[in-house]
C-alpha cells in the first residue's frame, strides 16, 4: 500500500511539473505582447485617462445594487426566483454568474451579476444581472440577448472558457434562418493524452488442461469411470503358444570385395579426312583430291 501511495504522489508530481512547464511556455510566448502593450500605452498615459474615474471592486458594485429587488409582477410572463422564496446560494448561474445583458450592450464588458436582485429562469437556465434595469431589458427579449452573447463570444474567444460556453453549440440569431442540426458544430474541448500501467500478472495463472465446462461431458466421464470399477483383466493362452519363448540369431555381416584385371586397354579408329585442291582456282580447273586420313598403325 505504501508503494502505491508513493507511486500516486510521484505521478501527481510529474503532472504538476508538466503543468508548470506548459505555463512557463505560455508566459514566454506572451512576453512580446506585454512589451508591445507597455510601449503603446505607458503608465503615464493610462493614469491621465483614469484621473476622474473611480475604480470600483466587485464587492462595491454588489453593495450598491443590494437594495434593488425585482418585482415578479413587473414581468409576469417570465419566471423569477427571489431571495424571499428561494435560497439563491449555490445556484448554477449561466455565464458563470456574469451579466449577459451588459456583456452584449457594453461591447464585452464583464460585470458580475447580483442574485439578490432576482434570478430569471428561462428554458431551464438561470440568469443573474448587474442591475434591475438590465434584468427588465433582458426579460423583454431573452432569446435575442442569448444569441448576442454567443455572437460576442465569437469575437472574443477568450470568453468561451470564462463563461462556460465551450461545451455549447454555436447559436444563431432567432430571426435568422434556422440551421440544421448537422451544421451546428460543437466547440472543441481541451484533450490530452493519458496512459495506464498495470502490474504484470498480478495473479498467478492457473490453467487446467483437463477442465471441462460441459455438465453432460462430466456425467459421461463419471459413468465411464464407474463402469470401469466392475471390469477385470483376463489372459488367454493356446497350445501353440504354451512355454514359447523369444529367440535370437546372429550371423556374420557381409564384407566388401573388389576385382581388378591385369591391364586396361581401349580401341580407336582414325577419323577420315579429305582435302580438295582447286576450289578457289579458275572455273575449268580440275579438282585434286588428297586423302589426309591417318593410318591405323601410326
Amino acid at each position: 500500500p505504501l508503494f502505491k501511495d508513493l507511486s500516486k504522489l510521484w505521478r501527481e508530481l510529474q503532472d504538476e511539473a508538466a503543468l508548470l512547464n506548459k505555463l512557463d511556455d505560455i508566459t514566454l510566448s506572451l512576453q512580446p505582447f506585454i512589451t508591445s502593450q507597455a510601449t503603446m500605452f505607458p503608465e503615464t498615459y493610462l493614469d491621465s485617462l483614469m484621473e476622474t474615474a473611480e475604480l470600483k471592486t466587485d464587492e462595491q458594485r454588489l453593495a450598491e445594487t443590494c437594495h434593488e429587488r425585482m418585482d415578479p409582477a413587473q414581468m409576469e410572463t417570465q419566471e423569477w426566483l427571489t431571495s424571499e422564496t428561494t435560497n439563491l446560494t449555490g445556484l448554477p448561474l449561466q455565464y458563470n454568474g456574469f451579466c449577459g445583458y451588459t456583456l452584449v450592450h457594453r461591447d464585452g464588458l464583464l460585470l458580475p451579476g447580483n442574485p439578490q436582485i432576482g434570478v430569471l429562469k428561462h428554458k431551464e437556465m438561470l440568469f443573474a444581472f448587474s442591475s434591475k434595469e438590465a434584468a427588465l431589458k433582458f426579460a423583454s427579449c431573452p432569446d435575442d440577448v442569448i444569441a448576442g452573447v454567443m455572437t460576442t463570444s465569437k469575437h472574443f474567444p477568450e470568453l468561451l472558457k470564462l463563461l462556460n460556453l465551450h461545451q455549447q453549440p454555436l447559436c444563431a440569431h432567432p430571426k435568422s434562418e434556422v440551421q440544421s442540426e448537422e451544421s451546428l458544430q460543437e466547440m472543441a474541448v481541451t484533450r490530452s493524452d493519458s496512459g495506464t500501467q498495470t502490474d504484470i500478472h498480478p495473479i498467478m495463472a492457473n490453467i487446467d488442461r483437463l477442465y471441462e465446462w460441459n455438465e453432460w461431458e462430466l456425467r459421461r466421464k463419471a459413468i465411464k469411470l464407474a463402469d470401469l470399477r466392475t471390469k477385470a483383466t483376463h489372459s488367454t493362452q493356446t497350445d501353440l503358444s504354451y512355454m514359447r519363448r523369444e529367440n535370437s540369431t546372429q550371423t556374420w555381416l557381409p564384407k566388401e570385395a573388389s576385382t581388378q584385371t591385369r591391364k586396361g586397354d581401349g580401341s580407336s579408329v582414325p577419323r577420315p579426312l579429305t582435302y580438295l585442291a582447286g576450289l578457289s582456282g579458275p572455273k575449268n580447273a580440275p579438282l585434286i583430291n588428297f586423302n589426309l586420313t591417318r593410318p591405323v598403325d601410326e
